[in-house]
Order: C-alpha cells, then sequence, then structure tokens
C-alpha cells in the first residue's frame, strides 16, 4: 500500500498524531478513536494493523497488552517527496513575509507622522 493510501484515511491520521505524542496501549487509542469516530474495536485494531503492516507504527508486547508507537521512518520518505512541492508555498509565504513588513512599515510612518484629516 502506498503512504499516502495508508494516509488518505482520517482515522489513521488521527491515530498517527495520537501516536505522535509517545507510545499508547491500544486500549488507549481504541477508546478515543471509538470516542471521536464512533467505530468499533475491531475496526480501530485494523486500523493498527495497517499502520503497523506499513511501516507507520511498531508494536511492543507486554503481556496481554500492546502498546504502539509512530516509525518515522516512512514519514520521513512522505517529506522527501513532497520537498518538490515546497516551492509552491514557500513563494507564497515570501510574499506574504513581505506584506507583513509593508504594512508593519505603513504603520509607523502613519505612526510617527500623523495627519491630519
Amino acid at each position: 500500500m502506498h503512504a499516502f493510501d495508508v494516509l488518505g484515511d482520517p482515522v489513521r491520521r488521527r491515530i498517527l498524531e495520537l501516536l505522535a505524542d509517545g507510545e499508547l496501549s491500544s486500549g488507549e487509542v481504541t477508546a478515543v478513536i471509538q470516542r471521536e469516530h464512533g467505530i468499533s474495536q475491531p475496526a480501530v485494531s485494523q486500523h493498527l494493523k495497517v499502520l503497523r503492516d506499513n511501516g507507520f507504527a511498531t508494536v511492543r508486547a507486554e503481556g496481554t497488552r500492546r502498546f504502539y508507537v509512530v516509525d518515522p521512518e516512512p514519514l520521513r520518505e512522505v517529506d522527501q517527496w513532497l520537498e518538490r512541492f515546497r516551492g509552491f508555498w514557500d513563494q507564497r509565504l515570501d510574499a506574504l513575509a513581505v506584506e507583513i513588513a509593508r504594512g508593519k512599515r505603513e504603520r509607523r510612518a502613519r505612526d510617527t507622522n500623523p495627519t491630519e484629516s
């Protein structure tokens, strides 16, 4: 499965967000996902399996409990793929920074040289 197929599902993206804050048990993940998305425990388990099988999460067994954590490697690959597109938004952010600076200069000029209306 391609990384964007894995990340295309909002439930899997939310699970990764949860795991980005640190290791969680499958029960902790399930509780949040059930509350937010209203899906069953087996459905959450399937999403965890997809993340695990595609390398986005790793699991550690402790007795009968399973603990999940993000594996950053596939996310690095996504980041590398996105690199070629960063120029599109970098240009817009640069233009925004110029406009903000222009607005600040104009405000300073008005504040130091107030004109009568």
